[in-house]
């Protein structure tokens, strides 16, 4: 897989990106990342990316020359158009565990990460390809929720995860929370681990962590049994 990130912060993402998983992902070479300078892209000696809004109003807005400029760039690299062009946007639709497993599935994805109070509407309506939110909040700007559905679908990559297991039975994917977890010690400061974990009974053992994972779902996340 080919991801590529245009920011007006590289830096930041570069730094995300040489860590932990993704930085792993590379090494396997399962997938490759490009960073893009948004900066890079623009005509003026100040190098703006962003002007203030038609009609007034406060904040700044998002130039449209840069980020087209931008992905004509990509995709005269990768000699043909991005399979999608994401916009990271509070107006997104939801991220979800079902997004990620779609995004891991394409070969080529662009990440185009907002800032100030928006972007160009010329830019969303004949450039992005999707607009994904991580929640109905607001950053800062788009490298954050970025580098989260990277990472999320980065890791649904055969062959990223050492046990792949790991990732199709994490907390949430089948419908309901993961049961508790413990390792060692067996007793710590006067807690133990529960005496069906050390028994070696593993019907015992998928039996309690089946009923533990239901009722930490009915505590936690009641709405996902619904």
């Amino acid at each position: 897989m080919r991801i590529d990130v245009v920011t007006a912060f590289p830096e930041m993402m570069q730094s995300i990106f040489n860590e932990s998983i993704l930085r792993k992902a590379q090494e396997k070479e399962k997938v490759n990342f490009y960073i893009w300078d948004l900066r890079s892209f623009t005509t003026d000696k100040r190098k703006s990316i962003d002007d203030y809004p038609y009609g007034g109003g406060s904040g700044m807005i998002l130039k449209p020359d840069p980020l087209f400029r931008a992905v004509d760039k990509i995709s005269e690299e990768t000699v043909h158009t991005p399979e999608e062009v994401i916009l990271m946007s509070p107006q997104g639709e939801l991220f979800n565990h079902r997004k990620a497993e779609d995004l891991s599935h394409k070969k080529n994805l662009v990440f185009l990460c907002g800032h100030y109070r928006g972007v160009d509407e010329r830019v969303v309506e004949n450039l992005v390809t999707q607009e994904i939110s991580i929640g109905d909040y607001v950053l800062t700007g788009g490298e954050l929720p970025a580098a989260v559905v990277i990472d999320s679908l980065v890791r649904l990559i055969p062959g990223v995860l050492g046990d792949f297991n790991s990732a199709e039975g994490d907390s949430i994917i089948k419908g309901i929370l993961d049961y508790p977890h413990y390792t060692r010690p067996p007793v710590y400061r006067g807690m133990k681990v529960p005496d069906v974990l050390l028994s070696g009974n593993h019907k015992q053992v998928e039996e309690w962590r089946k009923k533990k994972a239901l009722d930490k779902t009915k505590r936690k996340r009641p709405d996902l049994l619904k």
